[in-house]
């Protein structure tokens, strides 16, 4: 048995992979994470889609979500922001998602991956958290309003990428120093934890006024 493979059945870790092909794998919990994240994501942009569509029916159109002058998703499907890539941005969501829904569905089936295939499915997720910060920031600090099902896709993204993230570390399809890398595989909980908590402190803060009046 290689040290790796000593070291990852020593740490608890699936042995995913197979090292004759390069064939990588995922565990049953994170093939599930990856469809509950997927998932949220997904009905997030479809309501929202489906909003977007009334709402260019229907200018006066006030959808579900629009509780008050802060939470009001009807001003964020307004604004330039919300097309960024010239076409409502949810739509983006709606294929995205869905892929990964099918990443994951594909993995509990069974299903193994290249190193290619892992780096690109991260690169992907980092984009969408990526841009998910921006839109948060345009949300909070240019269109002044909150969208509840903007924010359960930036928790949804948040949660992905960081896992993928660990599942990269923990296959050494990223390579860290085994210090982090194993600092990463103990307390894998505390990035995503951290992340979604500062946007929910900044939340917050920003309409701190309007809380508690």
């Amino acid at each position: 048995m290689t040290t790796a493979a000593v070291d990852d059945v020593s740490s608890g870790e699936r042995a995913d992979g197979d090292g004759s092909t390069g064939l990588i794998g995922g565990s049953r919990p994170f093939a599930w994470l990856l469809v509950i994240t997927g998932a949220a994501g997904l009905l997030a942009s479809w309501v929202i889609t489906i909003d977007k569509f009334k709402l260019l029916e229907d200018p006066s159109f006030t959808p579900g979500c629009s509780l008050n002058p802060v939470v009001s998703c009807g001003n964020i499907m307004k604004s330039d922001q919300a097309s960024v890539f010239g076409f409502p941005n949810p739509m983006l969501g709606l294929v995205t998602f869905s892929m990964v829904i099918a990443i994951g569905v594909a993995l509990l089936a069974g299903a193994r991956y290249r190193r290619w295939y892992w780096l690109g499915l991260n690169l992907g997720s980092a984009f969408g958290a990526g841009f998910c910060m921006w839109l948060m920031y345009q949300s909070l600090y240019h269109i002044n309003s909150l969208c509840l099902w903007c924010s359960l896709a930036w928790v949804a993204t948040i949660v992905m990428f960081c896992y993928v993230t660990v599942h990269n570390v923990r296959h050494r399809i990223i390579k860290v120093p085994e210090g982090l890398r194993g600092a990463l595989l103990e307390f894998h909980w505390m990035p995503p934890v951290l992340w979604i908590g500062i946007i929910g402190m900044l939340v917050l803060t920003r309409w701190w006024d309007f809380w508690i009046s």
